[in-house]
């Protein structure tokens, strides 16, 4: 109905059969009959009240086509019925039917050509169809007949053969799967073989082939497996290279950094490999350290695995001690040497891989770029492990030096260790440049500990010897000089093994050729520390050699006990000589011989071997063991000289207090000892010299800490006689005594060169303080030694007697000398006579000799001098007396010695002299010569001018003599 309005209102009316043509079969709408239609067409047209009429009928009718409308109007009607409203309802709903029929019936009619003119369409449309069925039917026989006759044939082939193709495919990844799975065996093999790098590319090459098969299932689980076999390969690689740490192996380590490479993992393998070295310097050293702490043990049941290294290291015996040291450090050094080559590796690497680089594509140069930031990371990664490797290693050495107490080591055993740390320290300098301040620290702070006690005990020592000493020679080669002894080897021995790291910075004119000489000499094979022992071993054996003796009885009489009374025989001394110089005896000696030879030299039965005792050499030796530590360890070098130069101190004081003390010095007016010697001497006695222990200067010093420092003064053996003229007064004790120290002093003076190169600068004042102060005043102390004896050795008090007896005041000149003069020569013959008896026991040095008879000359001449003075009256002819004794004493004393000039010849002659001179001469001459004592020159004036003067003149020369002697007062 909807469509019907819609339609009506957009066409308007149609004629019947056209309407009745539009029509569609479905509507249900009654088609008017031809009557009716008449009808309605009959009725009169007002198209504006049918609109109306049709535009009254309610939507609901134009709803949709199930719409019933019987049942509509039926609900619509009200509870009562009423007739004529119902009539005129029915009439309504008339009208508006009549009015949509004829609508529709005007529509049909309109439509009607329409309609026919397509049903012929339709009808053509029919025909054509029929004809197109029958083309398809005879194409489908035909395609039919094509497809059985060769279609199917063909492309059966064609899928065949590529079925064949994926099925040959099929295969081929089937028997490349079954190799992937076989693979396990031959890498297993590989590993064995340790061919890391073929083992990793098989791998990987199994990896990449599994990927491309990943689509079956049987490959997911290959893949797994090979992971885990990638896996397992790189710890196997990890442990491979922790075997380099200890022994480096060239072809080995290529085949691990070749293996690194291919996993894209160098610098994972860098850092591996440095926490392998630390890991390898940790367990060396326990092991090392726990084998001896165990071995030690025996059964004990301490449990030294569970304990801290720093711990175990307290473990370690003393006897133990040196060989577990030196293990510790051959183990220490095959890990560092392991180190160093592996740098020297990857040096080569680079310089290889430097000059073999051509032109690259663009491909090449990204994994050359690549390369180079994997061996700059390896060159620092490398560089910076040198420091920590060497910092590793010294904490390890300097848990197992604090760990012993070393005070009560033997001064041998304490070299050693000392020498083999030195050795270590070069070690690192060599390593990595490093001045070892950690093995320096720790090696001080035991040296210095061990040293204090070692120096007290040699100071007591060498009080002990001092006290037992007799003064006897010490028989040495001619030629025998400090080099030979064992304790001055290290000297000698500039590129040895045991050079130490100060050693090494002292001869280092060529530092190229020193760089990296132990790495460079023992980068194969060997070890520095078992050199060190063995070298040790051979200066052993080399000592008996090298000491300067020639026989075992005559190296026996070094050691022996010097406290015997007994001298060396004779005829012992003379075979002596005969070893040393090939000398025929003394007694073969013809007179003539003895009488060519210069009145002075008593040696003639004696070589030049230096004179020293069995104490000098003890000094001496004790020197070279100071110096070794010293040159071992630069860092106690000042305390070590410090402690050297007591030594010479206390040496030095002994001999002056055994040999030298007296009071008559200040007496004799001859300046014997220096005001040098006497500043020496004092502080000596100040800052070593303990008097409280004898009772001397009770409360002076302060505590006891300071009295630790110092020893107590020695006291001359009972066996040293020096009272006995016979022997002059023990003049060869004293000879002995001096002439050792002024060795002593030599040795030193020798030695200065190479002690100022181990002292640090800030202290090398004291060194050549000691020098000058001390060493240098070893010589002067001959003349107050000596100088008693010259004083004892003649008469003087007679023969001023015999010059008080003598007649001064003669009238005529005489031709014959007095009497005293004769007494006087007969002295110093005896004199000389005994000079000859010592000196075959003991060898009396030129300067000796010269100073004795300067001593006696000058003591003699001064007598002469005294005994003038003390003349009442004298004429000139007495004064030509006097000239004429003094001549003759002159003459007879100058073929008893050598001496030139004689000594104070000028201080008799001038005295003389004076006896002629005026009154204003001897004034002038009182003002210059003040070498004259009061009394000496009061004589000139009483007894020369006192005839030719008055009183007053006399008064005034003899108030200018009391002017002079006033500021002596």
């Amino acid at each position: 109905m909807q469509k019907i309005k819609s339609l009506m209102a957009r066409q308007g009316l149609k004629s019947p059969q056209e309407s009745m043509a539009d029509l569609s079969p479905v509507e249900n709408l009654r088609i008017p009959s031809k009557e009716e239609l008449r009808e309605l067409r009959e009725q009169p047209i007002d198209p504006q009240a049918e609109q109306e009429i049709i535009n009254s009928i309610e939507e609901v009718y134009f709803s949709n086509d199930s719409f019933d409308m019987v049942q509509h109007e039926l609900e619509k009607l009200p509870p009562e019925l009423n007739l004529q409203e119902l009539e005129e309802y029915r009439d309504k709903l008339k009208r508006q039917q009549s009015a949509v029929s004829k609508k529709v019936a005007d529509l049909i009619l309109e439509k009607q050509p329409s309609y026919v003119k397509e049903l012929e369409r339709v009808t053509a449309l029919q025909t054509n169809l029929q004809l197109a069925a029958v083309i398809c039917t005879n194409a489908r026989r035909q395609l039919s007949v094509a497809k059985e006759g060769f279609t199917e044939a063909s492309l059966g082939l064609l899928a065949n053969q590529r079925k064949r193709q994926l099925l040959t495919g099929l295969l081929k990844s089937l028997r490349t799967i079954k190799t992937l799975q076989r693979t396990d065996v031959r890498l297993s093999e590989m590993l064995e073989e340790e061919d890391y790098p073929g083992a990793i590319q098989l791998c990987l090459e199994c990896q990449k082939a599994a990927s491309t098969f990943k689509h079956y299932s049987c490959i997911s689980e290959l893949n797994s497996k090979l992971q885990d076999t990638l896996e397992q390969i790189e710890e196997q690689l990890d442990v491979a290279l922790s075997k380099t740490c200890k022994h480096f192996d060239v072809s080995h380590y290529t085949k691990v950094q070749l293996a690194y490479k291919l996993l894209g993992k160098t610098q994972i393998a860098m850092d591996q490999l440095h926490m392998h070295f630390t890991q390898a310097i940790h367990n060396t050293v326990f092991q090392v350290v726990l084998g001896y702490v165990e071995l030690c043990a025996g059964n004990a049941d301490t449990k030294f695995q569970k304990m801290q290294y720093k711990d175990l290291c307290t473990h370690i015996t003393l006897d133990s001690y040196i060989p577990c040291l030196t293990d510790l450090c051959k183990a220490l050094w095959e890990v560092m040497l392991s180190y160093h080559r592996t740098m020297q590796w990857h040096e080569e690497q680079d310089t290889q891989e430097n000059t073999c680089t051509p032109g690259k594509n663009d491909a090449a140069a990204a994994e050359s770029d690549e390369l180079v930031v994997d061996r700059g990371y390896v060159k620092k990664k490398l560089e910076h492990g040198l420091t920590r490797i060497w910092q590793d290693v010294q904490l390890k050495v300097k848990a197992y030096i604090l760990g012993t107490d070393m005070s009560n080591f033997k001064y041998d055993d304490f070299i050693v260790v000392l020498d083999v740390i030195s050795r270590l320290m070069q070690v690192g300098e060599e390593f990595c440049g490093s001045k070892s301040e950690v093995l320096q620290e720790s090696i001080k702070r035991q040296s210095i500990n061990y040293f204090k006690n070692y120096h007290r005990a040699r100071l007591e020592e060498l009080r002990m010897f001092l006290e037992n000493e007799t003064w006897e020679l010490c028989p040495v080669k001619s030629n025998f000089n400090i080099a030979q002894l064992h304790e001055f080897k290290f000297m000698g021995q500039c590129r040895s093994p045991s050079v130490s790291p100060s050693r090494q910075a002292v001869s280092s004119s060529t530092p190229a050729q020193e760089e990296l000489f132990l790495f460079q000499q023992y980068l194969q094979e060997g070890n520095p520390f078992e050199m060190h022992i063995e070298h040790k071993e051979e200066e052993t054996e080399d000592v008996l050699a090298s000491n300067g003796y020639e026989s075992d009885e005559l190296e026996k009489s070094v050691y022996q006990d010097y406290d015997s009374d007994s001298d060396v025989p004779e005829e012992l001394k003379q075979d002596y000589v005969d070893e040393q110089t090939g000398d025929v005896p003394l007694k073969s000696v013809s007179r003539e011989t003895i009488r060519s030879k210069k009145k002075s030299d008593y040696n003639l039965n004696k070589t030049n071997a230096p004179i020293l005792t069995n104490t000098t050499l003890n000094v001496i030796r004790l020197v070279g063991k100071y110096m070794q530590m010293m040159n071992i360890l630069k860092p106690i070098a000042f305390d070590v000289i410090h402690c050297v130069s007591q030594l010479f101190d206390y040496y030095l004081y002994a001999v002056y207090t055994f040999f030298g003390r007296n009071d008559m010095y200040e007496s004799s007016g001859l300046g014997l000892i220096s005001s040098r010697l006497r500043t020496t001497l004092n502080r000596i006695q100040e800052s070593l010299i303990d008097m409280e222990s004898v009772g001397e200067a009770a409360g002076v010093h302060g505590p006891g800490e300071d009295r630790k420092e110092k020893v107590p003064s020695p006291h001359l053996s009972q066996m040293v006689v020096l009272t006995n003229s016979g022997t002059l007064y023990g003049l060869a004790q004293r000879v002995v005594a001096t002439e050792s120290l002024v060795f002593l002093a030599e040795q030193f003076e020798s030695l200065q060169s190479h002690l100022d190169t181990m002292m640090p600068a800030a202290k090398k004042p004291f060194l050549q303080q000691f020098y000058s102060q001390t060493v240098s005043t070893a010589s002067e102390l001959r003349k107050p030694i000596y100088w008693i004896v010259a004083a004892k050795a003649i008469d003087y008090e007679q023969m001023l007697l015999m010059m008080a007896g003598v007649k001064w005041d003669i009238r005529e000149i005489m031709s014959q000398h007095n009497v005293y003069v004769d007494v006087l020569l007969k002295e110093f013959e005896q004199f000389n006579k005994r000079l000859g008896d010592v000196s075959r026991h003991v060898r009396i040095p030129l300067p000796v000799s010269n100073v004795l008879w300067e001593h006696c000359i000058r003591l003699a001449n001064r007598t002469l001098v005294e005994g003038y003075a003390n003349v009442k009256k004298c004429s000139n002819e007495g004064r030509a007396l006097m000239q004429l004794d003094f001549q003759q004493f002159l003459m007879k004393l100058e073929k008893l010695t050598d001496l030139r000039p004689i000594p104070d010849k000028e201080f008799v002659e001038t005295y003389i002299k004076a006896y002629y001179l005026t009154e204003n001469d001897m004034e002038q001459f009182i003002k210059n010569h003040r070498e004259y004592s009061m009394k000496q020159l009061a004589n000139l004036v009483n007894v020369c001018l006192g005839s030719h003067i008055n009183k007053k003149a006399r008064q005034k020369l003899l108030a200018a003599i009391d002017d002079i002697d006033r500021p002596k007062r």
